[in-house]
């Protein structure tokens, strides 16, 4: 049961329908998470539009497959059930249906790797895992990447706390 309720969107502010529209209008759905998050447009906008735009920045510097192989690693160390659902059917309707056992390409499995570590512990990430991340990916890459893993682990933990219901489907 979840520690707070959805937003209603029929009593929804003016604020927080101004934010609705603008997230629908970039083809968004509005999830659990979002309708939680929502009772507070700042928070909202913190937690959501900048993961969105960290995302796509990923997606550029990694390609959207590695990106969501490195968040759904992310949501399944944490164990957090809304996450992982969401990219479980978001793989599952890209053909993949076993995740421990499909053939990713080397850059894929070493983000993997690190969005694991990143989760489990982000104080002893092994020396030896960013000797192999600085050999394939560009500084950048690896800001953008320690950065999504960090909004990824917020999601996780903004849904776990709250006690968040997961989404029948996978939402935007």
């Amino acid at each position: 049961m979840p520690r707070i309720a959805k937003i209603d969107l029929e009593t929804a502010s003016t604020e927080v329908r101004s934010a609705i529209d603008a997230h629908l209008a970039q083809g968004y759905r509005l999830t659990n998470e979002k309708l939680t998050l929502l009772h507070n447009v700042t928070a909202f906008n913190a937690l959501e539009a900048q993961s969105y735009a960290l995302d796509r920045e990923l997606q550029r510097l990694v390609g959207k497959r590695a990106a969501d192989f490195f968040e759904y690693a992310i949501s399944l160390q944490n164990e957090c059930l809304v996450c992982s659902r969401y990219f479980a059917c978001l793989l599952r309707d890209n053909g993949i249906t076993d995740f421990e056992h499909f053939a990713f390409t080397d850059a894929e499995q070493l983000l993997i790797e690190y969005g694991r570590a990143l989760a489990k512990d982000p104080k002893h990430i092994p020396e030896d895992l960013f000797d192999r991340l600085r050999a394939a990916f560009s500084q950048e890459t690896l800001v953008v990447a320690t950065a999504m893993g960090v909004f990824m682990i917020a999601n996780n933990v903004f849904n776990d706390a709250l006690q968040v219901e997961p989404e029948g489907r996978g939402g935007d």
